[in-house]
């Protein structure tokens, strides 16, 4: 089933069940394609658009969290929602290596690219992103990448 069908059967299902939430993300999302097609950017309303924008929003929340975290009291509701939303767009997203299958790919291209030291980080960042985008968070194997080239 595609992801647009797949989230107005979900939509229907929360608006029966008054589940708010879930009814505003779905909204909010559906919302951020309708203005992706009409950008005039040439994109069509398809699963790669609807992945891209469920990727782009999780990232946005993914960055909010840290900031909800130092409210403390206050950005409990805000860090409870972050964190629903987060866990609800992972359904739909393919899903990424841990730290270990990071790590092992890093090791991996270092050795097969003879790269070596922190100066030839972008290359290895390059690398990784070139070949495996989909399956890597930017961010760990960032980390990993500093980690194992300080080596």
């Amino acid at each position: 089933m595609a992801i647009r069908d797949d989230l107005e059967v979900r939509l229907r299902q929360a608006r029966k069940d008054r589940d708010e939430r879930t009814k505003n993300l779905i909204n909010g999302l559906k919302n951020k394609v309708l203005v992706a097609l009409k950008s005039g950017s040439g994109v069509e309303d398809g699963d790669a658009l609807w992945l891209d924008v469920i990727a782009k929003y999780s990232k946005q929340v993914k960055k909010a969290i840290p900031e909800f975290e130092k409210a403390g009291e206050r950005g409990k509701d805000a860090l409870e929602e972050a964190h629903f939303e987060l866990e609800y767009c992972q359904q739909f997203l393919p899903s990424t290596l841990d730290e270990a299958g990071t790590e092992q790919l890093v090791r991996s291209l270092v050795a097969e690219h003879g790269i070596s030291g922190p100066p030839q980080m972008g290359k290895l960042m390059g690398l990784l992103m070139k070949g495996h985008k989909d399956q890597l968070d930017g961010g760990l194997a960032r980390q990993v990448a500093q980690r194992v080239l300080a080596e």
